[in-house]
């Protein structure tokens, strides 16, 4: 053992397990980020307290109460009025129109419409599943598949541009038509996307009722240039709502112009599977790195990102992320329960059992003396008191590293080294016959011959004994080792 590895011991002592923790955290952490399901309840709260505006070029015109008194219901009345409010809207300039109203029934066709329902800038709405399946074959208005991704508790928090029919086939979704039909290029995926959510605004155009449109009572100025959807929004009709994140449940209709406007906005990106595990891993390890109680202020940080990023358009697993510093901290406090469990049988500055370990490893072992005998060495250094009072403790430090890597150097496999008292060392034999005690006691007295500190004259004295018949409990074997020093000493007293 060189010096440098002998000073470094006693800092192993001390030295924090993060060497073990870090990585272990790291793993943790990315098998997090990689199994661990979306959280959507971060989402939802970031949708609620920062909602983005509709896009204005986007107009709901209202199936209504009103209407459905004046029509009756929606399957039954004639479908010339939408020819007739279609004809209101391509008067007043609207860009695209989008009927979000299932027309499949065949009895009801009416080839009067075949003018209004083949026009490029019209979407006609069809069921999933049914997305080729119209009342006319001679309809050549684009369609778009009506959708919406209802989660598992009633809540629609995303939307597709295209959803696969009963082949496997893409079909467009209704809100991507409508998209496309006014311009905008949308590519076609089942990739979910975030729906984003509007808060109301009173300066918002409201709801244009379907009536007015049909008998022209709308302001052309309202409609010019807009992409206008018809749906259904009145109450009470048992279909068509769905809940939002703000758990209320709206027309569905009012989903697809949300859905229509998130299209028109910036997309969110999405940050790759493999970089949320790399951020996973980093922040717990900056967490088992900063110590203390600093996970949680990363774990707040990352939430914080999560914000600030989502005002941005990037969906960042802000939950994710303040698991993984979580974790860091967790185990940073299970790092220092293990320090606090064995600081109390471990001397800090020579890394050995301390008197309270040496006095547990003898009564463990001492149950099976019979057939694994003990040997005990005790190593006393004089001397030492006078290096702390001339060069300093750290001095009487540094004396004391060395004295025990001598020590660790003679030891056998399996034999425990404690510090008994502040110059002295004990060494526990295991399975040591009387010839092995011996020659371990002779080596380690050999090594100790010449130590000593600058100028200052040091002696080392090893005293042995070993478990036998007239050794009968642990403090004998103590006393044993204890009179043999004591006579080693005596000795090289008189020889000097």
């Amino acid at each position: 053992m060189t010096p440098q590895e002998t000073n470094e011991m006693p800092r192993s002592a001390e030295r924090s397990l993060a060497l073990i923790t870090a990585p272990v955290a790291a793993l943790l952490a990315a098998l997090l980020a990689l199994l661990m399901p979306a959280n959507p309840r971060l989402g939802d709260a970031l949708n609620r307290a920062l909602p983005s505006e509709t896009d204005r070029r986007v107009v709901l015109v209202g199936i209504d109460d009103a209407s459905l008194r004046d029509y009756g219901r929606v399957g039954t009345w004639p479908r010339e009025l939408y020819g007739q409010a279609l004809g209101t809207l391509e008067q007043a300039g609207a860009t695209a129109v989008g009927i979000d109203v299932l027309l499949t029934d065949p009895s009801q066709n009416d080839e009067r419409l075949k003018d209004a329902f083949s026009r490029a800038n019209v979407v006609l709405a069809t069921a999933p599943g049914e997305s080729t399946l119209l009342a006319s074959p001679e309809w050549r208005s684009p369609t778009g598949v009506s959708a919406l991704n209802v989660s598992r508790d009633g809540i629609v928090r995303t939307f597709q541009t295209a959803y696969p029919d009963a082949a496997g086939t893409l079909q467009p979704s209704f809100a991507r038509q409508l998209a496309v039909a006014a311009g905008k290029s949308v590519d076609l995926s089942d990739q979910p996307r975030v729906l984003r959510y509007a808060a109301p605004d009173r300066d918002r155009l409201p709801v244009i009722p379907f009536r007015d449109v049909v008998n022209g009572n709308v302001r052309y100025g309202d409609i010019q240039g807009k992409i206008v959807l018809i749906g259904l929004t009145a109450s009470g009709t048992g279909v068509g709502g769905v809940r939002d994140v703000t758990g209320q449940t709206v027309p569905g209709t009012e989903l697809q112009l949300r859905a229509v406007s998130s299209l028109l906005s910036a997309p969110f990106t999405t940050l790759p599977t493999w970089l949320i595990a790399l951020l996973s891993a980093v922040i717990a390890v900056a967490a088992v790195l900063a110590r203390g109680l600093w996970g949680f202020a990363l774990a707040m940080a990352a939430l914080l990102a999560a914000a600030l990023l989502w005002l941005g358009n990037i969906l960042l697993p802000g939950v994710t992320l303040s698991l993984a510093a979580i974790i860091g901290t967790a185990l940073v406090a299970a790092e220092r329960w293990w320090n606090l469990r064995t600081l109390a049988l471990r001397d800090p500055l020579t890394g050995f059992g301390n008197r309270v370990a040496f006095t547990r490893a003898l009564e463990q072992r001492w149950a099976t003396r019979q057939t694994r005998p003990l040997g005990l060495l005790l190593v006393d250094l004089s001397g030492f008191r006078k290096v702390n009072e001339v060069y300093g403790s750290h001095a009487g430090d540094e004396l004391l590293r060395d004295l025990s890597g001598r020590i660790m150097q003679q030891k056998r496999r399996g034999d425990l080294i404690f510090r008994w008292g502040p110059d002295e060392f004990a060494v526990l034999l295991d399975q040591a016959s009387a010839h092995e005690t011996a020659d371990v006691a002779r080596r380690v007295q050999e090594s100790l011959e010449r130590i000593s500190y600058r100028d200052l004259p040091l002696r080392a004295s090893v005293g042995a004994a070993r478990t036998g018949e007239d050794i009968q409990t642990p403090v004998d074997l103590v006393e044993a080792a204890s009179r043999s020093r004591y006579r080693v000493k005596y000795q090289r007293e008189q020889r000097g």
